[in-house]
């Protein structure tokens, strides 16, 4: 059986999304050792705590590549919804590690403002300038695709670039101060360090709360309820909607459906009406993956029926 349009963009959409992860890991990389090396030479610690986030952000953007491509995997007998499970974990896996990032650099942050410090070197403040450009233009691109993929992994990895540019200017005001206030301010960079952590931890919060929230399941944010909702009784034969549950699998969402007929309507019918109403829907929303439908009888034809005499329909 071929599989279903939907399906074949959802899958697409996740290779896409391991591609922008594997540039945003070599990207990474380069910033990483050039932070760490501009630090050490240049007698900066908010430099080197900053390119040790960078170092961080290559483990988390080659997990978040590792989810993606595990969620792409079609169905299998052990996943009959598919493996999209993958994406949102992957999310909360790389969320927890800024925190855990933000809690250390934050304490060797304490540990380096009461130690006698170098004055920084300028250069620093030139590397630091080509890393926010940088950063800031991967986080466009790759939000911009997590928006478009509503993929709540994307979304992470672009907000840890936007992290990494915020604290990249923690960093630049901190030597700059260093700079310009001479001997008395040479550990405003080691307090730029701990200003960054503070950011860090916030956006790890920030980013662990929607992953979370997909893991259990929660109805998703937006339109798409009513989407559904408003497809469904534009169906000639669907009286009411009873229920409608939405809930989101990786980059698709699953629906169940309750419908309201008339109560003397024969299976036959009550079937193909499933149908209808379930292509109705799926052409609202190409991320909807599938569709369960309950055909109930109308409340005013017999709310009293037992569920026996409703059927279901998932093609």
């Amino acid at each position: 059986m071929e599989p279903h349009p939907n399906a074949n963009i959802a899958a697409g959409n996740l290779q896409s999304g391991a591609r922008v992860a594997l540039i945003g890991m070599a990207t990474n990389v380069v910033l990483a050792t050039a932070k760490i090396l501009a630090g050490s030479l240049g007698h900066s610690y908010v430099l080197i705590a900053d390119g040790i986030e960078s170092a961080l952000d290559i483990a988390g953007s080659a997990i978040i590549w590792s989810g993606l491509k595990f969620a792409a995997r079609p169905p299998d007998e052990t996943h009959p919804y598919g493996h999209g499970k993958a994406e949102p974990l992957s999310a909360i896996l790389v969320s927890l590690g800024v925190i855990l990032a933000a809690l250390v650099i934050a304490a060797r942050s304490v540990l380096e403002i009461f130690r006698p410090h170098h004055a920084p070197e300028s250069f620093t403040l030139i590397v630091l300038i080509v890393v926010v450009i940088v950063k800031e233009m991967l986080f466009r691109f790759v939000d911009r695709l997590g928006r478009k993929t509503e993929s709540t992994a994307l979304q992470t990895d672009a907000w840890h670039h936007r992290t990494d540019a915020m604290t990249s200017i923690a960093a630049f005001i901190g030597i700059s101060i260093a700079l310009l206030g001479g001997p008395r301010w040479q550990s405003a960079d080691a307090w730029a360090a701990l200003f960054a952590c503070v950011l860090i931890a916030i956006n790890g919060w920030r980013l662990f709360n929607p992953a979370l929230h997909e893991i259990l399941d929660t109805a998703p944010r937006g339109e798409i309820a009513e989407q559904v909702r408003a497809a469904a009784v534009a169906v000639p034969g669907v009286i009411k909607i009873d229920k409608c549950l939405v809930r989101k699998m990786g980059l698709e969402f699953y629906v169940d459906l309750h419908v309201e007929v008339d109560g003397e309507m024969s299976v036959r019918v009550g079937h193909y009406l499933a149908h209808k109403v379930k292509d109705a829907i799926k052409r609202t929303n190409l991320g909807i993956a599938d569709v369960l439908v309950h055909i109930e009888p109308a409340k005013a034809d017999g709310g009293g029926e037992s569920n026996l005499s409703s059927s279901s329909q998932r093609g």
